[in-house]
């Protein structure tokens, strides 16, 4: 397998408020977030380090799963997002090997981007997100 098509794509932070969440990367970091966009009950927005980037995520609806985050765990590492060169090979793969699933198809995620989810009792206890 080419290890250039695998890489980590980003890293979820789940935060109680986005603009103070924010005034690290754009006060000591020099960074500026990507405009916000809503998915999954969730505000989200993005900083560019190079190849990967951390997401912002704070709940804009009190069902999200990120607000039932940050219920339970408080602010935090939500999740890891890898990039998979054939996020439906992926998915078989997991279910081929007995990982559970959160999506069992891909759906659509921030940035319109094809997503699925690998619930964190198959993965030492990390949310793990997929994506192309």
């Amino acid at each position: 397998m080419d290890d250039t098509s695998h890489r980590i794509a980003h890293v979820g932070v789940a935060v109680r408020d986005l603009a103070e969440a924010s005034r690290f990367y754009r006060e000591v970091l020099g960074l500026e977030p990507s405009a916000p966009e809503t998915a999954d009950g969730a505000q989200i927005v993005h900083f560019h380090f190079g190849g990967v980037d951390v997401e912002l995520l704070a709940a804009s609806d009190p069902q999200s799963p990120v607000a039932a985050f940050l219920e339970k765990r408080g602010p935090g590492i939500h999740h890891i997002c890898y990039r998979v060169p054939d996020l439906d090979r992926a998915l078989a793969r997991c279910r081929e090997a007995g990982y559970r699933l959160v999506d069992e198809v891909p759906r659509r995620g921030a940035g319109g981007k094809r997503i699925a989810f690998v619930h964190p009792k198959a993965t030492a206890g990390i949310l793990l997100e997929l994506t192309e």
